[in-house]
């Protein structure tokens, strides 16, 4: 009798932004080898605020995998002081995106590499690895993109929709200004060509917000189709509901059904398959019905052991998925 074990998958790329996908990414970080996960990270968020180079999604990745995120708000630096942004108010300036101590330090530093013409990838290879982070860590482009959201009292840039009006206004659309004429890295379309890569998973990040920036870059959704490995999304909403961020909200506003059917439709031909949380597994049948393979199981990541145990049942999904040949548009 043969009682080896199948070899556990190696190298993996996860599609990230915001919250939840840092927290899968952890999870990923801590089951594969190190050097056998790359992150790329939306930056379609990033903005000028206070004269600095601000890139939110990609310091919550470098801030959780190097275990530096704040643990009650998943983003920014733990045990943070706010010394800068109170003399900021007492000067009478800008205070509705806070900067704390520690993190403004690195948009300082971020900021003075980039007027040195180093790129965005440079910068965050070189901060990943004096943060001691194993994982490859990629900002989805060095060009800029912005993400712009038109709402019923007019267009706004991203931060000023998500921070300053706490995601209030009514969402009628969202574009991804610069997306034309921007380019996957050549880090990032290395990754995602790379014939030892065993599988693509698109973390339960926001799909309009986080993940579709990513894809709108000419070239990503053909890499995707191309890949020879199974491309895998984790459904963002948990008990019909989002865990953290206005993913419900945005999609209700757009008329889209809150559902993890209409998540998977969004990304349509991209997927060889769905992770579905258990609180959501009277919707499997829906899903299966797309002719879409679907692991149900507790996706819920409050502690790291969840998101160790989320991680290992997501790579052992993908082992059952195999190689698939390409997609056709």
């Amino acid at each position: 009798m043969n009682d080896r074990q199948p070899r556990p998958i190696q190298r993996v790329v996860a599609l990230s932004g915001g919250v939840g996908g840092a927290k899968m990414a952890l999870g990923l970080q801590h089951v594969l080898p190190p050097g056998e996960l790359t992150v790329i990270v939306n930056t379609g968020d990033d903005f000028e605020h206070l004269g600095l180079a601000i890139s939110p999604d990609l310091d919550t990745a470098l801030y959780t995998l190097a275990g530096l995120a704040n643990p009650e708000t998943g983003w920014g630096r733990r045990a943070e002081t706010w010394t800068f942004m109170q003399a900021m108010q007492d000067l009478g300036g800008e205070t509705w995106f806070r900067l704390g101590d520690g993190d403004l330090a690195l948009h300082v530093e971020r900021t003075r590499r980039l007027k040195m013409a180093a790129s965005l990838t440079e910068i965050t290879a070189d901060l990943a690895q004096r943060l001691g982070i194993p994982a490859q860590l990629l900002p989805m482009t060095d060009a800029p993109v912005r993400t712009r959201v038109t709402t019923d009292i007019g267009e706004l840039d991203f931060q000023d929709y998500f921070v300053r009006r706490q995601c209030q206004p009514r969402v009628a659309a969202l574009r991804f200004a610069g997306a034309d004429a921007a380019a996957p890295t050549p880090q990032v379309c290395a990754a995602l060509t790379d014939p030892a890569l065993e599988a693509i998973i698109l973390c339960p990040s926001n799909p309009y917000l986080s993940i579709d920036p990513i894809l709108a870059l000419p070239g990503v959704r053909e890499l995707l189709r191309a890949s020879g490995a199974p491309v895998i999304a984790i459904s963002p909403l948990v008990g019909g509901a989002a865990v953290k961020g206005p993913t419900a909200k945005i999609m209700t506003e757009l008329g889209i059904s809150v559902s993890p059917r209409a998540v998977a439709q969004h990304y349509g031909e991209l997927l060889d398959g769905f992770v579905l949380d258990a609180r959501d597994a009277a919707s499997e049948n829906q899903l299966t019905a797309l002719g879409l393979p679907t692991l149900v199981t507790d996706t819920l990541m409050k502690t790291l052991d969840d998101r160790i145990r989320l991680a290992r049942a997501v790579l052992d999904y993908a082992r059952t998925l195999g190689n698939h040949q390409e997609k056709q548009p």
